[in-house]
């Protein structure tokens, strides 16, 4: 049987009793790599002696975390795990969990938030990229020029015209931070996308969602783009 070693470790109060719970992630480690396999959630309540084993759906990868914050308004701590899934694009995996009616739910999943996000990507005329949010609904221009001479020739004519239609997209989840930007003592979620130009590493620059618990669900309160600057 595979060992399992504690490869990060937190102290809060997740169930809302007002005493200090550890919460933890346990893992097997792969032999001379630090690819990590069967991460697993763990929340022992320290004062009733309970343990909680909570499984994630993408349970293999690099550098896992565990952050502690109320992330709800309820005044209770809860539990966002965040694990690297390696490769090119720095993708991410990302859980949130909450203590509801004696068992933690999960809130936040990374693969509905990347399959509920609805972009357009457009190249346009004139050295310019269109970038198109449905919620919010919302339109970005993106300046082409300052990829550089070599790039705009090979996908424009002399007279700014497209020599052909290019389609971009935006990339899975690849950041996802807890911020209190209103320093009330509940965070949002700082949620960042790659903006995909012809392929992976052609990169436009980054969408950024900053997501609000309503109640229900993270929506986002306010939407961004952040772009290059230009070397001088």
């Amino acid at each position: 049987m595979e060992k399992k070693t504690v490869v990060g470790v937190k102290y809060g109060d997740v169930t809302g009793d007002r005493v200090p719970d550890i919460v933890y992630l346990t893992a097997v480690q792969t032999p001379n790599s630090p690819f990590l396999q069967q991460i697993t959630l763990v929340v022992q309540c320290r004062r009733t002696a309970q343990s909680f084993r909570i499984p994630l759906r993408e349970n293999a990868g690099y550098h896992p975390t565990v952050f502690l914050g109320d992330m709800t308004g309820n005044k209770v701590k809860d539990i966002l795990v965040v694990i690297s899934a390696g490769g090119s694009g720095g993708t991410i995996y990302a859980y949130v969990f909450s203590f509801l009616n004696g068992r933690f739910a999960q809130i936040f999943d990374v693969n509905t938030f990347n399959e509920k996000g609805q972009y357009d990507v457009q190249y346009q005329n004139n050295y310019k990229a269109q970038v198109t949010s449905k919620e919010p609904d919302k339109r970005y221009i993106l300046d082409l020029t300052t990829k550089g001479k070599e790039y705009l020739t090979e996908i424009y004519n002399s007279d700014g015209t497209l020599k052909k239609p290019i389609q971009g997209w935006l990339s899975p989840l690849s950041g996802l931070y807890p911020i209190d930007f209103e320093r009330d003592g509940v965070y949002e979620l700082d949620a960042y996308q790659g903006i995909a130009g012809r392929y992976n590493a052609d990169r436009l620059g980054y969408m950024e969602n900053v997501l609000k618990w309503n109640g229900r669900t993270f929506e986002s309160g306010r939407q961004y783009v952040t772009i290059f600057g230009e070397e001088r």
